[in-house]
């Protein structure tokens, strides 16, 4: 058990979280984590989330068929407003 002291951090208050944690738990500086309370406790836990890695070819392939869709069934409409 390691005991840490709470410190200022700009306007907030911050632990740290010593390094062979951040090891053990495979987590990285800069990497979201929930703080909560345990229910019916004093007590705080972190829990770590994963990391969501973006598949930017899905994405990319999802967001040309919307804009195809959209720009076909609004091409009227949007050719009026460009001629505004």
């Amino acid at each position: 058990m390691n005991t840490q002291t709470i410190t200022q951090i700009g306007n907030s208050d911050g632990v740290t979280i010593p390094a062979h944690l951040m090891t053990e738990l495979k987590i990285k500086r800069g990497q979201k984590v929930v703080v909560d309370r345990l229910a019916d406790s004093e007590n705080l836990v972190i829990i770590t989330k994963p990391q969501k890695k973006m598949d930017k070819t899905a994405l990319s392939k999802e967001f040309r068929s919307w804009l195809g869709t959209f720009l076909d069934e609004d091409k009227e409409i949007l050719e009026e407003l460009a001629d505004r």
